[in-house]
């Protein structure tokens, strides 16, 4: 992996952020927020003057008045989600809203990963319909079904899509699509996860009804969306911003029982979650029930209105986490030595990695690409089969590649159904196209890296910067150990919180030498180094699971070394501590 230092701020780049320091102005330039307006707009969220107006959304209008006329009526309503971190959080929104409302002619259903895949499936909507289902809504999925909403309309259901994934060439003839990306949507802010764009629903619908709930009560919802947001890899800017971060305010006293349980049987003080503790502890565990079995037991987890419900479910989904963590592991592993064994030293990896094996199971291959992408800076398709013996895969971009403009790139008909985002996508496969299919995202990729290639040739005499997503990783800054303060924890903090388009600030520490040198945890898979500031206060620097890298070699009490760390403060035992986050060691 290479590096490139951000240069510093000219004079009169400086002066567009009059009050604030140094690092944070250096850190909101380098983040594309150049004037002094929006700076102050950013580390300053505001949720009433931040937020659109949800009949902004096309059709959210129609939708909401289709979903006050049948709460009048007392309509039965379905509520349909997808079965990940982003969707199930959606389901749980409208189940606490209808709660409020006392409204109780609803159900919730969440489709069966491995069994049903992804997306309504005529099946589920045939059950619905005998159920007296009159109006469907979706949640995080939808836009692609255009079959299942023909049977649905055939069975008297009007369908109410919600989603945010790319829109197809042909859309469902559905009552009302809620889609920002949608050609013909006005929306200004495109971004959003599918949890955000049913509340933009609720909101909607609150607009023409209030049901006696009192102004503002929907904020207490923000909670589901800020999960949701934080989980779904969409970029925290804009609107995305004001839920992660008014999120993460409401989740910090949520009386949601079940979030209350989890962090406690995480040991996890409610208080001061964080960000982090979202994506890599609560995201997880909600993930773990579709991967692992039943996506309603996240749900169930989600909506608990008891203790002992939520108590019970807090358990289970972090027992079958940790079995999913082993299952993970292995497939890692396997794939590593299929590559290691197909190309070794001095074959060169593909511009794609493309690997399959029909005992895989589909619902945890995400994950496996995601681990594969970063580590071999490469997108990563893989495959498996799911119970009804249909070859499914995952995908993961290294963070250059847009995974959906690459399958949309692949001659039409080699893949069966695909979509997704930026950055993650899932496929399918026949069988008799799965031996083709390597080759053509290779082709695919290697024709899209060629014509960007000529596009910044053209581009050089116009733009001497280079493109940050091609140059390497970027370093934010460089500091001493002893910058590491209470003053640049705050600093930085006032950027949080940190995801995709807002990535955690990254520092450079030169010729820097550890004290001390350890390995930690239950199977010494973690590193912890630590340094010493001139005041003679100490620094921890940690990396989890960091115990196999290259790096750990080479370090040596006493022998300097360039640590490419990030700053955060740990709340272990609830006991402040600041410490680094490794990110990368280069020897001296």
């Amino acid at each position: 992996m290479s590096y490139n230092i951000r240069k510093p701020l000219t004079n009169d780049e400086r002066t567009q952020y009059s009050g604030m320091s140094d690092t944070v102005a250096h850190l909101l330039f380098h983040r594309g927020i150049t004037d002094g307006m929006a700076a102050q707009r950013f580390i300053s969220p505001d949720y009433d003057a931040d937020t659109h107006d949800p009949f902004l959304l096309k059709d959210a209008e129609r939708s909401a008045q289709r979903i006050v006329r049948a709460i009048e009526k007392d309509e039965r309503i379905a509520i349909y989600s997808d079965y990940d971190a982003d969707g199930i959080p959606g389901a749980a929104l409208f189940d606490d809203f209808f709660k409020r409302i006392g409204y109780k002619n609803y159900s919730v259903y969440i489709p069966h990963r491995h069994d049903e895949g992804f997306g309504l499936n005529t099946e589920a909507v045939e059950q619905l319909a005998n159920e007296g289902v009159k109006l469907l809504i979706t949640i995080d999925c939808g836009i692609t079904d255009v079959a299942p909403v023909r049977v649905a309309n055939k069975k008297g259901l009007d369908v109410i899509i919600t989603d945010h994934h790319e829109p197809p060439a042909e859309l469902p003839a559905a009552y009302a699509i809620i889609d920002h990306k949608q050609t013909n949507c006005a929306y200004p802010d495109k971004n959003l996860c599918g949890s955000g764009i049913a509340f933009k629903l609720i909101q909607a619908v609150l607009k023409i009804n209030r049901f006696s709930l009192k102004e503002g009560m929907e904020k207490w919802l923000l909670d589901l969306v800020g999960i949701a947001t934080m989980s779904d890899m969409v970029p925290l800017v804009g609107e995305n911003r004001i839920f992660a971060y008014y999120g993460l305010n409401v989740l910090r006293k949520s009386p949601r029982k079940g979030i209350v349980q989890l962090v406690r049987k995480l040991g996890i003080d409610q208080r001061h979650l964080t960000e982090d503790d979202i994506t890599f502890m609560i995201t997880p565990r909600i993930n773990a029930a579709s991967r692992m079995g039943v996506p309603m037991d996240a749900f169930k987890m989600l909506a608990a209105d008891n203790d002992i419900d939520a108590h019970d479910s807090a358990n289970h989904l972090d027992k079958i986490n940790n079995e999913r963590k082993g299952v993970v592991a292995a497939l890692v592993k396997e794939v590593k030595k299929i590559l290691n064994h197909r190309y070794g030293s001095d074959t060169p990896l593909p511009a794609v990695i493309v690997l399959g094996n029909p005992d895989w199971r589909p619902s945890l291959l995400g994950l496996v690409a995601n681990t594969c992408a970063e580590e071999y800076d490469r997108p990563v398709f893989l495959w498996g089969r799911d119970g009804d013996n249909i070859i499914k895969g995952s995908c993961r971009s290294e963070g250059r590649t847009d995974v959906v403009r690459l399958m949309r790139a692949v001659p039409t008909g080699i893949l069966g159904h695909f979509g997704g985002h930026k950055h993650s996508g899932g496929f399918s496969v026949s069988n008799e196209d799965i031996h083709f299919v390597e080759k053509h995202l290779n082709d695919a990729q290697i024709k899209i890296q060629n014509s960007k290639s000529e596009i910044m040739s053209k581009s050089e005499t116009l733009n001497s910067n280079p493109d940050p997503e091609s140059a390497g990783r970027s370093i934010d800054l460089e500091l001493s150990i002893d910058d590491v303060s209470s003053t640049l924890y705050e600093d930085l903090n006032r950027l949080a919180p940190f995801g995709m388009s807002n990535p955690k600030p990254v520092f450079l520490f030169r010729a820097i030498a550890p004290i001390s040198v350890r390995k930690f945890g239950k199977t010494n898979d973690h590193m912890e180094l630590v340094f010493k500031k001139s005041n003679g206060i100490k620094v921890p620097a940690i990396a989890f699971f960091g115990a196999e890298n290259e790096w750990v070699k080479s370090l040596k009490i006493g022998a300097p070394i360039d640590l490419i760390a990030s700053v955060e403060k740990s709340m272990f035992r609830n006991k402040a501590e600041l410490r680094l986050r490794i990110i990368d060691i280069i020897s001296r």
